[in-house]
C-alpha cells in the first residue's frame, strides 16, 4: 500500500498542495517565488505505524520501493532496471582521509549511466499517470539523457533544452534516445523558454526552471530516496556520513529524505550528515553566513560543468542543515582531474568530473575535522567518466604507436616513465 498522502509541501514555508501539481512541477512554490526566493514543493508521505521499510520484489527497479514513491497504485512503472548500483570499497581513500572505511555508491553502473535515471523513471512514471504526452528537461547531460531513454521507453515525445557549451559525447547520447535536443546560449535561456512550453503547451517539466532555480521534477526527487533505502541494506552499519555532489541539490534532498524515511520508522538511530561538494561554493557561503539563500556566487568554465552553478537551493539548504551537515567548494579543476585518475589506477572507478568532486570534498572535510576516523564515509558516483572523456584525454600522454619488438616496446615504456 502507497504511503504517500498526495500532497506537496513547500521546503521553506511548507505551504500543501494537492496532487496532481503538474502545472507547478519545475517552478515550485508560487508564495515564495512571490517572495523572490524560490523553493521546491516536495511529496508528503503518511508513516504512521510503520517499523519496517516495504520492499516488493515483484517490481522491476527501484520500484520494489513504490509503497515509498509518489504515485497511484494504478500507474505503470516506467523501468530500465534501475538501482541497485553497487558499493565499492576505496581503501585508499579512506586511508587518506583518515577514516574508518570509504565506499562510493556506483551510479555508474545505471542504465544510461548516471544517478539521474532515478528521477526519470519515477517522473516519467508521473507523467504517464497524468497523461502528459510531452516531457521537456533543461540539462546539459546525464538529467537529458536520463529523461530520453525513459520517456523512449514510455512513448513520449522528449524536447532537451541543452547549451551550446556542452561536450558533444552529451548532446549524441540525448539525440540517440530519440529526444529532440536544441541548444541555448545561456541557462537561464533555457529556463525562460521551458517556462513558456509548461504553460502555453502543458508540456510536463522534469527538470527545474525558476530563476533562481529550486530544484527538478518534484516528484522525481523522490527516486533519489532509494539510493539511502539501498545503503541501509547493502552495508553492515548505516554510514555515518554522505558525501553528495551537488548543482541544485535533487540528489542531495532526495537521499536525504529517504534516510529521513529510514528514521522515522526506526531502522536507523539518526540521519547519516551529510556533505554537499560544489564547485563554486553557494551553500558553504551560506552555511558559513546562516544566510537565508544561497549565491549567487562568482562563478567560471570548470570541467565539473554540470554541477557548476552560481547558486545553491531551498532543498539543498534543508537537507543539510537538518541533517547537521556542511558544504565545500571545489574549484581547482586540476585536483578533480588528478583525483578522477587517482580514482580510476588504484580502485578501478572511473567517474565524471562532477561525481570526482565529493571525494575532493571528503579530503577538504578530513582536514577541517569533520569527519575523523572512526567514520564510515560513503560518496556518491553520480555518473561515469565516459561522459566527457576529452577532460580526461587532455591529462593523458599520448599513445605511443610502436613496430612490432620487445625493445620497442622497452623504449616506450620507459619514455612514458620519464613524462
Amino acid at each position: 500500500m502507497s504511503r504517500y498522502n498526495g500532497q506537496l509541501a513547500c521546503v521553506r514555508c511548507d505551504r500543501r498542495y494537492p496532487d496532481p501539481a503538474v502545472a507547478l512541477i519545475g517552478g515550485g512554490c508560487p508564495r515564495c517565488a512571490g517572495e523572490g526566493v524560490p523553493a521546491n514543493i516536495l511529496p508528503v508521505f503518511d508513516l504512521t505505524g510503520m517499523d519496517h521499510l516495504p520492499v516488493d520484489p515483484a517490481q522491476p527497479g527501484l520500484f520494489r520501493y513504490r509503497a515509498m514513491l509518489p504515485l497511484a497504485a494504478g500507474t505503470p512503472p516506467v523501468s530500465l532496471g534501475e538501482g541497485g548500483t553497487p558499493v565499492v570499497n576505496l581503501p585508499g581513500l579512506a586511508e587518506r582521509s583518515g577514516v574508518r572505511a570509504v565506499f562510493v555508491k556506483d551510479e555508474s553502473r545505471n542504465p544510461t549511466w548516471s544517478y539521474k535515471d532515478r528521477l526519470a523513471a519515477v517522473a516519467v512514471s508521473k507523467a504517464v499517470e497524468v497523461g502528459a504526452e510531452t516531457v521537456v528537461v533543461a540539462s546539459t547531460g546525464n538529467h537529458g539523457a536520463a529523461v530520453a531513454a525513459y520517456a523512449a521507453r514510455a512513448g513520449l515525445r522528449c524536447v532537451v533544452l541543452t547549451l551550446a557549451s556542452v561536450p558533444a559525447t552529451m548532446k549524441t547520447l540525448m539525440q540517440s534516445y530519440g529526444a529532440d535536443v536544441v541548444a541555448l546560449q545561456r541557462p537561464a535561456d533555457r529556463w525562460s523558454l521551458m517556462r513558456e512550453l509548461v504553460a502555453t503547451r502543458g508540456w510536463m517539466a522534469m527538470s527545474g526552471f525558476a530563476d533562481p532555480p529550486a530544484g527538478s521534477n518534484s516528484y522525481g526527487v523522490d527516486g533519489y530516496k532509494t539510493i539511502a533505502y539501498e545503503l541501509v541494506e547493502q552495508l553492515p552499519h548505516p554510514p555515518d556520513v554522505v558525501v553528495v555532489p551537488v548543482a541544485y541539490g535533487d540528489g542531495l534532498a532526495g537521499i536525504g529524505r529517504g534516510f529521513a524515511d529510514i528514521a522515522a520508522i526506526g531502522m536507523i538511530d539518526r540521519v547519516p550528515r551529510l556533505i554537499a561538494a560544489e564547485p563554486f561554493g553557494p551553500l558553504a557561503a551560506a552555511l558559513a553566513s546562516g544566510a537565508a539563500a544561497a549565491g549567487p556566487v562568482s562563478v567560471r568554465p570548470s570541467v565539473a560543468f554540470s554541477t557548476a552553478s552560481a547558486f545553491g537551493t531551498q532543498q539543498s539548504l534543508a537537507a543539510l542543515r537538518a541533517s547537521d551537515g556542511t558544504a565545500y567548494g571545489t574549484s581547482d579543476d586540476d585536483e578533480i582531474m588528478a583525483t578522477q585518475l587517482q580514482l580510476a589506477r588504484e580502485a578501478g572507478v572511473y567517474l565524471e568530473a562532477s561525481s570526482v568532486t565529493a571525494a575532493v570534498a571528503l579530503g577538504k572535510a578530513a582536514a577541517a575535522g569533520v569527519v575523523g576516523e572512526q567514520d564510515t564515509v560513503v560518496i556518491i558516483g553520480t555518473s561515469t567518466g565516459l561522459k566527457d572523456v576529452a577532460a580526461t584525454a587532455a591529462r593523458l600522454p599520448d599513445v605511443a604507436v610502436i613496430p612490432p619488438s620487445v625493445a620497442a616496446l622497452d623504449d616506450a615504456l620507459s619514455a612514458r616513465k620519464t613524462t
